[in-house]
């Protein structure tokens, strides 16, 4: 064998070998960007926590009759949350959803969840940071109050 088929002989090997490299590479990298994408509904909905509410709510978010939607006017609420947090180092964030008694109370109770997700994922959007705000399990207000308190979730700092 001669000197030149060497050299095209070791060209092509390095090549086929950087060509595996790169698309080693290019898997473990794409598997990472598939795996950061996946959305397991368990890990964007923060768990229910059985933390007692203590005093009285800061801040209390109403709801229209079937929905989840913050209204515009509702945002001033994390504001006023992130200060309060700040001025309690160790507290956390406790989100209470309410919902009435009428209709399926397995709808009623997945709807307060969702509006107080919804409470929640804009407070961590405002800055909050996720590990402080916990949820307490849908209540039912028990036919007690309006019909916009069942469409209510309150927050506490505690």
């Amino acid at each position: 064998m001669s000197s030149q088929d060497e050299n095209e002989t070791q060209g092509v090997v390095f090549g086929v070998l950087a060509g595996v490299i790169f698309g080693v590479i290019a898997l473990v990298a794409g598997l990472g960007v598939w795996k950061a994408n996946q959305t397991a509904p368990a890990a964007m909905v923060a768990a229910e926590s059985d933390i007692a509410p203590v005093g009285e709510a800061l801040a209390k978010v109403y709801f229209a009759v079937g929905s989840a939607a913050l209204g515009e006017g509702d945002l001033m609420v994390v504001a006023q949350t992130v200060d309060a947090l700040a001025a309690k180092s160790d507290g956390i964030v406790l989100l209470s959803g309410f919902h009435d008694a009428s209709g399926d109370p397995q709808q009623n109770a997945e709807l307060a969840r969702q509006r107080a997700q919804a409470v929640r994922d804009a407070l961590v959007a405002g800055g909050v940071a996720a590990e402080k705000v916990r949820m307490r399990r849908p209540e039912s207000t028990l036919g007690s109050g309006s019909a916009e308190e069942g469409r209510r979730v309150e927050i506490r700092v505690q």
